[in-house]
């Protein structure tokens, strides 16, 4: 079984990325699981607490560590990472030589109510993933801009959007064999 370790880059109840990923849970290949991480419980970073870990930040490099491989659906705040994803991200990465993230396969996805639908978001992801020998997805992109049209009570509506993610969950379970981080065929 290939686990995959989900996270969502919003905190929000009725978040849009957030119901990407129970969608990307419900169309999981045979041959793999997802559980899903509320990064909303971890306190800020700090360094002066690496020392001594925080349990939830313990738990949450735990759950990173045993995944196989992770699936972020995010937001993009400001043409950028939204806060609490990349509070996750260092809390993940941190101390050093300790980087959770190193040699993991990573998939984005985002959805949006505007036009560019995370475009740059997932961009600037990548630019963070190099830097921490993360191995991402490449294809199929998933920017699902005008969310509020494709996601109602938190299912995605639109076929399109399930097909794409679909693909993206399969291209990751794939990835993952692939690159050999688990036994799984």
């Amino acid at each position: 079984m290939i686990r995959i370790l989900g996270i969502a880059g919003s905190i929000r109840r009725d978040s849009y990325n957030k119901a990407l990923l129970n969608e990307a849970a419900m169309l999981l290949p045979t041959n793999a699981e997802m559980k899903i991480f509320d990064i909303g419980k971890l306190p800020l970073f700090n360094q002066d607490l690496e020392a001594d870990l925080p349990d939830v930040v313990k738990e949450f490099k735990n759950e990173v560590e045993k995944c196989d491989a992770l699936l972020i659906a995010t937001p993009e705040y400001n043409r950028s990472v939204p806060g609490v994803l990349k509070n996750a991200i260092d809390w993940a990465s941190r101390p050093p030589g300790q980087n959770s993230f190193d040699g993991k396969p990573v998939a984005t996805m985002g959805a949006s109510t505007g036009s560019l639908g995370t475009a740059v978001v997932q961009y600037h992801l990548r630019e963070i993933f190099a830097f921490l020998n993360m191995h991402p997805v490449e294809k199929p992109s998933v920017f699902v801009a005008n969310a509020d049209k494709k996601i109602k009570n938190g299912r995605v509506i639109d076929e399109e959007t399930r097909k794409r993610i679909g693909e993206l969950i399969e291209n990751l379970v794939k990835w993952a064999i692939k690159i050999g981080v688990s036994d799984a065929k």
